[in-house]
């Protein structure tokens, strides 16, 4: 259970990445698979080459950066649909990752990396105190959220997902915001995978396939417990339901299913989430409202206090 609260805090941060672009910006960014592969084999490539794990880490996060400026110039300058964006830097990275990586699995046990003090000191998988470190990590990175979003620039990006029309006759160029979120998002999702190389002690090429579902169940489980009422407890609800989901996913292994099983696990919790508050008595839970994951429409001016992305109900 330890192992899967840590691992639940790790994956938030990538969670938060998916909430920028899925629920902010209104955009279906499938770059998420990709990126968090290269913030894996990057890191884990520099740390092999004898370099600081901080550096190596922060390159990570860097990569994935990059590749979200990628899907966001396709996107804008190149006027290719985004979901179609996101996949075709995908699957480039696929061939990226495998010449950064230079093979398909890269181990680090034996390597010197972010992770080496606590795991010397045995906290992980066996202490609270690993899971508060990754606790305080994540939320850091929810503050840091929170605190962007309330920025200017955060409002402007906010405005682009919600009506986008609206916000460029007010003077914001939409195409900047885009490609600045698509890049904070990926850098987040980058910097996770990089982090998670050296828990688990090694980069493989096929970490992050099938990894945007995880972050889409982390965002619709948080938030339809939590619900959305102002930008922390939204991004909060993200961290929070990449643990609850990391949770699920450890009793479902505890009670025997196959671990080949998992995707499918995943696919029905994503689905239970988007049909149950549609069904009986969860509609009238006001934490269960409002977790489609395109709003249905966007409000033209102002916003409401239960609504802080202004995205309507």
């Amino acid at each position: 259970m330890i192992g899967a609260l840590e691992l639940g805090f790790i994956y938030g941060i990538m969670a938060l990445g998916v909430y920028l672009t899925f629920r902010v910006l209104n955009f279906p960014d499938l770059t998420v698979d990709g990126s968090f592969t290269s913030g894996a084999a990057t890191a884990a490539m520099l740390i092999l080459g004898g370099h600081s794990p901080w550096l190596a880490t922060f390159a990570g996060g860097g990569v994935g950066l990059l590749a979200g400026v990628f899907t966001g110039l396709l996107h804008t300058k190149g006027k290719i649909d985004g979901l179609l964006a996101g996949i075709l830097t995908m699957i480039a990275l696929w061939s990226v990752n495998l010449r950064i990586m230079g093979k398909a699995n890269l181990p680090l046990l034996r390597e010197t990396t972010l992770i080496s003090p606590m795991r010397e000191a045995g906290f992980l998988g066996k202490s609270v105190i690993g899971i508060f470190i990754f606790a305080g990590v994540a939320l850091l990175f929810t503050i840091a959220v929170h605190w962007f979003l309330h920025t200017d620039l955060g409002l402007s990006i906010q405005a682009t997902g919600n009506n986008g029309q609206m916000i460029r006759a007010l003077g914001v160029n939409t195409d900047r915001t885009s490609i600045l979120t698509l890049a904070l998002s990926n850098m987040f999702v980058g910097l996770c995978g990089a982090v998670m190389a050296q828990y688990q002690g090694f980069a493989d090429i096929s970490m992050g396939i099938g990894l945007i579902l995880v972050g889409l169940a982390s965002v619709i489980l948080g938030q339809a417990l939590l619900g959305q009422r102002s930008i922390f407890v939204a991004a909060l609800a993200v961290v929070i339901g990449s643990v609850l989901y990391r949770i699920i996913i450890h009793f479902a292994l505890a009670v025997g299913l196959n671990p080949n099983d998992m995707k499918a696990v995943t696919a029905g919790l994503v689905i239970a989430a988007l049909l149950l508050p549609r069904w009986g008595f969860l509609k009238k839970l006001p934490a269960m409202r409002g977790t489609r994951l395109v709003p249905a429409a966007a409000v033209a001016g102002g916003r409401r206090s239960d609504d802080p992305a202004g995205k309507g109900a």
